[in-house]
């Protein structure tokens, strides 16, 4: 399964996504950012190749609906409403991650 987590600068919560989830078996992540100074931003290839797409905040999926709108138009997108507080690899934010992520999984 493909994941791909995307925050706005893929800077903190995204990248810890991705580290969180790339190691479990049967699961492919990435990350990217919407900004345009984000460190990888989001693109097509990314979008396509996503089975499941987690968004960090609304805005994030406003931006992909704007951008991205046929790409995405059959994809699943959640959004984890996780705010912009968290440091990479926070405990909390790994907590929230694995819980909400996990769902989405079959398993936490």
């Amino acid at each position: 399964m493909n994941l791909l987590f995307i925050c706005t600068l893929n800077q903190w919560r995204s990248p810890t996504a991705q580290e969180v989830f790339k190691n479990k078996p049967g699961i492919i992540a990435r990350s990217a950012g919407t900004a345009s100074n984000a460190k990888r931003r989001v693109n097509s290839t990314d979008l396509e190749w996503a089975d499941i797409i987690f968004v960090m905040e609304k805005k994030h999926k406003e931006h992909l609906s704007e951008k991205f709108p046929e790409v995405i138009k059959y994809k699943k997108i959640v959004n984890l409403d996780i705010p912009d507080l968290y440091q990479f690899m926070d405990p909390e934010l790994v907590e929230i991650l694995t819980l909400e992520v996990g769902e989405y999984l079959g398993r936490s």
